[in-house]
């Protein structure tokens, strides 16, 4: 019986490789082999950096916080022990955008804390 080399089926996965890597430089985007070593590299800094920006984002927010925070003479700490002791349960999120975008309403929510 003749051996099946599934030519198709090759194909196929060859050129989703190489569409997947349109953009890269050099051989990394044309040569197969090149460019599947590349997309696996990709593949796998696109899988930590999707963790890694839900940590910079939390940084940010702090930070935001923190500096809207001192220009009402606090810090950062005391607030968010204060909005735990008082029960008010709002995300960092939610807070740097207010100290970003609604500063009365940032003040208002201090006062709220106590």
């Amino acid at each position: 019986m003749p051996r099946s080399k599934n030519s198709v089926a090759s194909r196929k996965r060859r050129k989703k490789v190489l569409k997947a890597t349109r953009g890269f430089f050099g051989a990394r985007k044309n040569v197969y082999t090149v460019a599947k070593n590349a997309l696996d590299k990709a593949m796998g800094y696109a899988y930590d950096h999707r963790k890694l920006k839900k940590r910079a984002f939390r940084r940010l927010w702090i930070a935001r916080i923190n500096a809207a925070a001192r220009m009402n003479g606090t810090t950062y700490s005391k607030l968010v022990n204060n909005l735990n002791k008082a029960n008010i349960q709002l995300n960092r999120k939610t807070l740097a955008d207010l100290a970003l975008n609604h500063p009365e309403a940032f003040k208002a929510v201090l006062q709220a804390a106590g």
